[in-house]
């Protein structure tokens, strides 16, 4: 999922893990540098259960920026 902040605040959103259908409750923004300007930040939703390994899985290869509660980020102001 790359854009969390466009999603309808009633939609429910799901965890990015593979096969996992529970409630995302968390916001893992990433980049890849080779791919992405600096400032580019793609989403990947996390439910409690898989925010501690999607985070691993993103920060061994140096991807994450930053994991956010997902009501903090749908209330943040977009730009």
């Amino acid at each position: 999922m790359d854009s969390v902040s466009n999603e309808s605040a009633a939609a429910p959103l799901i965890c990015s893990a593979k096969g996992c259908r529970e409630a995302a409750r968390w916001v893992l923004a990433w980049n890849n540098p080779k791919l992405h300007t600096p400032e580019r930040r793609k989403t990947w939703l996390a439910c409690e259960e898989h925010r501690e390994y999607l985070s691993r899985f993103l920060g061994v290869r140096g991807f994450l920026k930053d994991v956010v509660p997902l009501a903090e980020w749908r209330s943040a102001p977009e730009g």
